[in-house]
């Protein structure tokens, strides 16, 4: 059986210190399917900043500092940063920042030109109070890109989870059952024009290369929502 923590945030926190180890390794065909939609709809990213909101071992971080940008990365997991930070080494355009995103964010108003999210939106609670913490750090020209697990997978009975290596044990870190009616109405109460939202299923060249993905083919696994702040 799968096994989570009473405490939400906490267990979602201990399960990624614990994914930490495999994430990157362990053949997810979501981040497959969700990686070049993601670079696709952030496109030229010189000269940028950009704040990253829940960066895990930062497979987007990486992108956007080889593509130009000057990254602020932020994670509540600590094992999941330090593979971020030993993967990236001291000499790229990063700053990691811990910090939980039900929290305010340390920034200042408009710091950042964009703001880029994959696959965390499941594990907010409150997506309104992120949505406008995210709206308040951009320039009043700039943008998000904000990926999430398509809620028609929960209809299937799939959350975010992992065998732990150590153990064994098939680990749920906790996943909130939103709809995509949440994520367009928490980005217009914080303030954000929907340019696009997308919606991706996976296809029979995804499932041969990650057999995962068989079981969905024809079912929508992915959003890519693109915003930017209203005027």
């Amino acid at each position: 059986m799968p096994t989570t923590a009473s405490d939400f945030g906490g267990g979602v926190r201990d399960g990624y210190d614990r994914w930490s180890a495999i994430y990157d390794h362990d053949g997810n065909p979501l981040v497959a399917l969700e990686e070049p939609e993601v670079y696709r709809a952030l496109g030229d990213v010189r000269g940028l900043r950009v704040v990253e909101l829940g960066c895990g071992t930062g497979r987007h971080t990486a992108w956007l500092a080889r593509n130009g940008a000057s990254v602020t990365a932020v994670d509540f997991s600590e094992g999941m940063l330090g593979v971020a930070r030993q993967k990236l080494g001291p000499a790229a355009a990063v700053q990691f920042v811990v910090h939980d995103l039900h929290a305010p964010l340390p920034f200042d108003d408009a710091e950042f030109d964009l703001a880029v999210s994959g696959l965390v939106l499941e594990h907010l609670r409150d997506l309104t109070s992120v949505f406008r913490e995210a709206r308040r750090v951009l320039r009043r020209n700039g943008r998000a890109v904000i990926s999430a697990m398509h809620p028609a997978m929960m209809l299937r009975g799939t959350q975010a989870r992992f065998t732990d290596p150590r153990t064994g044990a098939v680990v749920q870190p906790g996943s909130v059952p939103h709809q995509i009616s949440d994520f367009v109405m928490a980005s217009l109460h914080a303030g954000f024009v929907i340019d696009s939202i997308q919606e991706f299923v996976p296809d029979a060249a995804l499932a041969a290369r990650f057999p995962r993905a068989e079981k969905y083919l024809g079912w929508p696994m992915l959003v890519v929502l693109q915003l930017r702040p209203a005027t």
